[in-house]
């Protein structure tokens, strides 16, 4: 099952920057939320479980016959350690979360692209930001880190906080309108 590109980038632009918003409504409570982001346990467990479920999902599909015997064994090994890591890995979970959403949206976005590649040299675009999403969360998931040091430095002035929620509006409303109107 694939999702149509127009619809899935309307989605994500629109998911990806309205939030920006809160930042120019309530400067303060932006920053607080995303500096107390990386080590919050609610949303590393909640990053984590949606992305083992996720990823569940999709081995439920995979149709492999090589690993078809061992399908049931795999799905409940995968499932351990989606909840073993909520247990046993609390450091940075919800970075760690994030980034496997990450490389699953990564793949979401990839195979809604593929078939359209010959449509439009538009659908580069969403190829790109896949490939950008799938080496983010490769990064992120090895030194989740790095993510609560942009988060400091971006969130570190007023202004630079501001210019970054405009910036990444911007984006988000672009690939949104890139969706509606182009792909």
């Amino acid at each position: 099952m694939t999702l149509e590109p127009s619809i899935l980038a309307a989605v994500l632009g629109l998911g990806y920057g309205l939030p920006q918003l809160y930042a120019f409504v309530n400067p303060k409570g932006y920053e607080g939320a995303w500096r107390r982001f990386p080590r919050s346990l609610p949303w590393g467990y909640t990053l984590m479980l949606l992305a083992t479920a996720w990823f569940l999902y999709y081995v439920s599909l995979e149709s492999i016959a090589d690993f078809a015997a061992y399908k049931r064994h795999m799905m409940v090994a995968f499932a351990a350690i989606g909840v073993g890591a909520c247990v046993f890995l609390k450091d940075f979970l919800a970075v760690r979360g994030l980034a496997v959403l990450g490389l699953l949206l990564a793949k979401l976005m990839l195979d809604a692209g593929r078939p359209h590649l010959g449509e439009s040299p538009w659908i580069l675009v969403n190829q790109s930001i896949g490939y950008v999403l799938a080496i983010l969360g490769v990064w992120l998931t090895i030194s989740p880190w790095r993510l609560r040091d942009w988060i400091e430095w971006n969130t570190a002035e007023a202004q630079r906080m501001k210019t970054g929620a405009a910036v990444r509006l911007g984006c988000g409303l672009g690939f949104a309108v890139l969706g509606w109107f182009t792909f």
